[in-house]
């Protein structure tokens, strides 16, 4: 399909009319023909011969000042082809060539045609940047993007993974999803767009995808090793159509745009793999606001050594996991890796002789071997009905989600009492004052004295990259920081980050735990059945040994592996 033609000619025709280029005859009889064919003046100029498709950009170039350039030497596959639908790409003649901050270059053989260039800058929230090239060679990239677009895709995403295999789990859609128009969901382009960045995020160890649609523009963000990277912006036009088809496979009402909505997709990547994403929608301002959540099976089986714990943490936490009875703890706030420290520790548990029931809300990783309970508050399964239900299920370990209320800690500590290994996770500062929470949750001392056996506190640190360098810090910093007098010997060289083509010129690739494992010792009963505060506790677990997470961070700037100011600014309370 081409562009509708004006009934007049455009900037350019009358220019080359004017300066003598064109005839005034001929100049009529191509717009004549070009209103009957359905194309542009300009494409009717350059099929007609009159003048040649280079003479007509270098004159637009000239006369109207803009840059001109040769297409010839622009490499397609490195263009940015995704940031304009398709389409809009073919059917306004016009070819995205490079992006910098909120402006646009666009190839175009008549930069003086006004509405293409407010279409493009309507769809796509850019301010866009006319860049005169060869109608000829336009003409051959545009139809080789238009038979060759969605081969170029399939082979940007890897021959190893089935585009067309994502498993949407058991059953359709609900009819009360509301009507869904092929137009909607089964736009191919937008299709392919949304796998290709599911993969992308996959390959580039991201742990979450944002869409994010705001006024003027839409963006696609990552957030690896903690921190959010903007990697796309797609045209603001195609934000429905991208809202949609994410929506229709992981099952949501894509008629409901009003209210957040929670729901799960699954990308199989091959016939051994596949990942799970958790789909979170938000209704913001200017459109619904949409967070994937990446849960990759493979992290739960790394294996304890892979999360990071020093030697000694390691041996007590798999003391306390292996006895039959008593309550594990794991703390720290929201994104620091307790579900990966958790179910870790369910698949060294996970053995033919042993019963294991969770209750999550959602479960995130699917472990075979292990009954896992999604809790509906709404359909009234909530943590504390699970746990009822599992006590009658002849388990031997249960792990909970999180101990979010009154009720739900008391089953969890009567379990623990009555011989079952329970583990579960809160939302406190360090392991201490996971135990006063308790105490102000209502659960009685005595309780919590004799069933919680161990508490990790963690956070998670960006792990330095391989282009990492010494760096000089004076002694005085590191003294302030938390290192003591006889740890600074000069028998070890703190590290920071460089930046390479690695880590994205970040510095940092990957990320360690620093954990503080508390083991609940006899001195401590007495603390806590005495009422006694946090401050109490961790001067006792300070006299018994017990490492802060500062103390547990400065251990692996010592070793190399990560920064002093990221240690710093992941424990700074």
């Amino acid at each position: 399909m081409a562009a509708a033609v004006a009934t007049t000619f455009s900037p350019l025709g009358r220019a080359l009319v004017q300066q003598g280029k064109l005839v005034q005859a001929d100049a009529n009889a191509i717009q004549a023909e070009s209103k009957k064919s359905g194309i542009t003046f300009i494409e009717q100029l350059a099929a007609s011969k009159k003048i040649s498709s280079k003479e007509i950009a270098l004159f637009a170039a000239q006369t109207f000042g803009f840059p001109l350039v040769d297409l010839g030497a622009i490499d397609p596959e490195q263009l940015p082809t995704a940031l304009i639908d398709p389409k809009l790409v073919a059917t306004k003649r016009a070819l995205p060539l490079q992006k910098r901050g909120n402006r646009l270059f666009v190839a175009i053989s008549d930069p003086t045609n006004e509405q293409v260039l407010t279409d493009l800058k309507f769809a796509t929230g850019m301010t866009v940047e006319p860049i005169v090239v060869d109608e000829d060679r336009l003409a051959a990239l545009l139809k080789k993007f238009g038979e060759s677009g969605a081969k170029a895709l399939d082979q940007l995403m890897g021959d190893d993974i089935d585009l067309q295999n994502i498993d949407l789990g058991d059953g359709a859609a609900e009819d009360a999803q509301g009507s869904t128009s092929a137009e909607e969901v089964d736009d191919a382009p937008v299709v392919k767009y949304v796998q290709k960045v599911l993969i992308d995020a996959i390959n580039s160890g991201a742990s979450d995808i944002h869409f994010e649609p705001y006024e003027k523009f839409y963006r696609i963000r990552y957030r690896q090793d903690g921190i959010l990277y903007d990697v796309a912006q797609p045209p603001l036009a195609i934000k429905e159509k991208i809202a949609s088809r994410i929506k229709v496979v992981s099952k949501l009402d894509i008629s409901e745009k009003r209210v957040p909505q929670d729901g799960r997709m699954k990308l199989r990547l091959s016939a051994t793999r596949a990942i799970d994403f958790r789909v979170s929608t938000l209704p913001t301002l200017f459109g619904e606001k949409i967070c994937m959540r990446i849960l990759d099976p493979s992290s739960a089986t790394l294996g304890i050594d892979a999360l990071g714990y020093d030697p000694d943490q390691k041996e007590l936490l798999m003391d306390a996991i292996q006895r039959p009875y008593g309550m594990v703890l794991v703390t720290g706030p929201t994104g620091s890796g307790k579900t990966v420290s958790l179910y870790t520790c369910l698949n060294i548990l996970n053995k033919p002789g042993i019963n294991i029931s969770t209750a999550e809300d959602p479960a995130e990783i699917n472990l075979p071997g292990i009954n896992q309970v999604n809790v509906n508050d709404k359909a009234g399964l909530t943590f504390s009905v699970a746990l009822k239900a599992f006590l009658r299920q002849d388990p031997d370990i249960i792990m909970v989600g999180e101990i979010r209320d009154l009720e739900t800690g008391e089953i969890s500590i009567k379990a623990a009492q009555t011989g079952h290994m329970v583990m579960s996770t809160l939302h406190t500062n360090d392991a201490p004052t996971t135990l006063t929470r308790l105490m102000n949750m209502g659960i009685a001392p005595f309780n919590i004295a004799t069933s919680v056996i161990l508490i990790t506190a963690q956070r998670l640190a960006r792990k330095l990259c391989s282009c990492k360098r010494p760096v000089d810090i004076p002694k005085e910093a590191l003294l302030r920081a938390g290192f003591q007098e006889e740890e600074l010997d000069g028998t070890w060289q703190p590290f920071g980050p460089v930046g390479c083509e690695i880590c994205k010129d970040t510095g940092y690739k990957g990320r360690a735990g620093i954990y503080q494992v508390m083991p609940v010792s006899d001195e401590m009963q007495r603390i806590i059945m005495k009422n006694g505060t946090s401050i109490d506790i961790a001067d006792q677990a300070r006299r018994e040994g017990v490492s802060d997470l500062r103390e547990s961070g400065l251990r692996k700037v010592k070793s190399g592996i990560t920064s002093l100011a990221e240690v710093e600014s992941v424990t700074n309370e």
